[in-house]
């Protein structure tokens, strides 16, 4: 999930990371209310989750209400490379003295976070020659790292000292928030000497943010989403092939978990809850049916309060109905486990006594 800017900025506020006065708003009657709180001069930023806001115009100084009312309403109704306006920013203009570049990624490769800093931002980081780049590991970062990053781009005295504890900040949140991206660009230099961030970019790991609740509210539900909502369960969508079912959040996720570490991209995190029914399992089904993308379904499930010969019979219908054709890997243990596996004998699903071997199975056929 790629945050916008202002949100991207509340978790900068967060972490104790310096930003210019903002405010953000989705009308024009809030954003009168809102310039006049701010006050003159201030610049009005179009908040989209794409870059080249700038060269597209989506970035305008403001002096004056005259101004305001003519280049709010402007901005609101623009589209950036086929993304839509979502929010306006207003933020005080800033006395720039120097802008540099600075970023935390995750290398899921080397299994590490890379730091990437330059004496030159403002700029897409790709066409900057001057690069400092330092893998450091998956903790945070540690004060002799930081302090030498700051040196190869030019930073001393207060200017280090400022930029030691601004990384750190960062390091911090990439890691509680689990991010795969976090970056200040530009990082200013204002005329006083002080360090601050004038732009953020903030991506968080689709895989991870069902832990991470405080997130939520910057997540836009899809149609799907929505509908599960309203059935009552719970569905997050992803941009994987396999679509990941259990009861009870803490078992979805550990199960979510090891399907990535072996090799799997879910497509689901789907629970369908302790008080799962025939129909709302049915239901669950029926939105994995309209993803097109689904090559496999992975069943974990404990029986409980939640009897596995609920989920059983859900299945079956769907089969009956010709809902699914995907083959489903199923674990289940619990309540009824074994009449459930009866039940499912005869069908499309393949029964395993342990997750590991269901996991296995389902990853093989996803990646085929």
């Amino acid at each position: 999930m790629r945050l916008l800017e202002y949100q991207a900025k509340e978790l900068f506020k967060e972490f104790g990371i310096k930003t210019p006065p903002s405010i953000s708003s989705k009308d024009i009657e809030k954003g009168r209310k809102d310039a006049k709180e701010l006050g003159y001069p201030f610049v009005i930023k179009v908040q989209v989750p794409v870059g080249g806001r700038g060269k597209a115009g989506g970035i305008q100084k403001c002096s004056s209400d005259d101004e305001f009312e003519l280049k709010y309403p402007q901005l609101l109704n623009m589209s950036i490379k086929g993304e839509k306006t979502r929010a306006i920013l207003l933020e005080k203009m800033a006395d720039i003295e120097k802008e540099l570049y600075l970023s935390l990624f995750l290398n899921r490769s080397k299994r590490c976070y890379t730091i990437i800093a330059s004496s030159e931002g403002g700029v897409e980081i790709e066409s900057v020659k001057n690069q400092t780049i330092r893998e450091v590991g998956l903790g945070d970062v540690d004060t002799q790292t930081a302090k030498e990053v700051a040196n190869e781009i030019g930073l001393k005295d207060s200017q280090e000292e400022q930029f030691v504890d601004m990384l750190q900040r960062l390091s911090k949140l990439t890691i509680e928030k689990e991010a795969e991206l976090a970056e200040i660009n530009p990082l200013a230099i204002l005329k006083d000497g002080t360090l601050i961030a004038l732009d953020g970019k903030v991506m968080t790991d689709d895989s991870s943010n069902f832990r991470h609740d405080e997130l939520q509210k910057y997540q836009e539900k899809s149609e799907l989403e929505k509908q599960a909502e309203k059935s009552g369960f719970s569905l997050v969508e992803l941009e994987g092939n396999i679509a990941v079912i259990g009861n009870g959040a803490g078992l979805v996720m550990s199960t979510f978990d090891l399907v990535s570490d072996n090799g799997g991209k879910p497509a689901t995190f789907l629970d369908v809850g302790g008080g799962a029914t025939t129909e709302t399992v049915y239901e669950a089904l029926t939105l994995i049916s309209k993803m097109k993308r689904v090559k496999g379904i992975l069943v974990n499930l404990y029986g409980g309060i939640v009897k596995t010969t609920t989920v059983a019979e859900a299945f079956i219908q769907a089969y009956n109905n010709n809902l699914i054709d995907i083959p489903v890997f199923a674990r289940l243990m619990g309540t009824e486990s074994e009449k459930a596996k009866e039940m499912l004998k005869d069908t499309k699903t393949k029964m395993f006594d342990s997750i590991e071997d269901a996991i296995n199975g389902v990853v093989m056929e996803a990646n085929k």
